[in-house]
């Protein structure tokens, strides 16, 4: 069996938590599990490292958790707090005197091309850029699989996010489903064995493009993980409170943990 390790890099909406300039309880808690920086993840599969996304904050993310090398990076969407530090793949490029491949929907990578054209450009010998190769995974909802790392299968799901569309990915037995407001009928059947969920959970308000708290509670209940983790959380969601509602199996997720499964 293949051992899957992910660590939570940011839980964070893409205002983080604290957010610049309010006073409220969360942004002035000295709790660092109400301290979210934006939503990414990191997986080591095997001997593999992986990113989902890179965020705003990837640089610190990088340096906090001493990141030394990247395989390859699963992209869910192009807005800016999942993309926007993709320039500092760039020293892993460097250090590993290799291009860095990275894997989404069409639309994902057409705007990544687009607005980080310079990275995608033939390799030079002095590595000052990130040097990418992009791949396109096919926009199903999820019915195969559409890689395997390491004898890991990961499975792409398109889900609605307003009027964008995102990635979610299962990877193995963990799954990461972030920035979406709903999940098709056709995708549920690929969720069940779920050791683990992430899972989006904005705020108690609806909003147009992510879920909100009770929406989230629904839809941990249907899949049923072993447990379910809450994630792209706003500061409105203190964490101990949201705790203290969870359903059982579930609870809020925090920057810095870790959870281990096997495929």
């Amino acid at each position: 069996m293949t051992q899957i390790i992910l660590t939570v890099l940011g839980c964070g909406s893409s205002s983080g938590t604290p957010v610049i300039g309010c006073e409220c309880a969360t942004c002035t808690s000295s709790d660092p599990k109400n301290r979210r920086t934006r939503c990414s993840a990191h997986i080591q599969i095997g001997k593999q490292h992986w990113q989902i996304d890179t965020g705003t904050d990837f640089y610190h993310q990088a340096l906090q958790h001493q990141l030394s090398h990247i395989d390859g990076v699963l992209y869910t969407h192009p807005h800016a707090d999942h993309l926007n530090g993709i320039d500092d793949l760039r020293a892993f490029c460097y250090k590993q005197r290799a291009p860095i491949p990275i894997y989404g929907h069409r639309d994902t990578l057409a705007n990544i091309c687009s607005r980080f054209d310079y990275a995608f450009l033939e390799q030079n010998n002095h590595w000052n850029r990130p040097v990418l190769r992009a791949h396109e995974l096919p926009l199903n909802q999820g019915q195969s699989r559409v890689l395997t790392i390491e004898d890991v299968p990961v499975w792409q799901f398109a889900v609605s996010h307003g009027s964008w569309t995102s990635s979610a990915y299962r990877i193995g037995n963990i799954a990461w489903f972030t920035d979406l407001n709903h999940i098709d009928e056709s995708i549920f059947p690929h969720l069940q064995g779920l050791d683990y969920l992430f899972l989006d959970c904005l705020m108690d308000t609806s909003y147009p493009s992510h879920l909100s708290t009770k929406q989230a509670f629904a839809y941990a209940k249907r899949i049923e993980a072993k447990h379910t983790y809450f994630i792209h959380m706003t500061h409105k969601q203190e964490y101990h409170n949201l705790k203290q509602r969870c359903p059982k199996n579930c609870e809020p997720a925090y920057d810095g943990l870790v959870v281990h499964s096997s495929y």
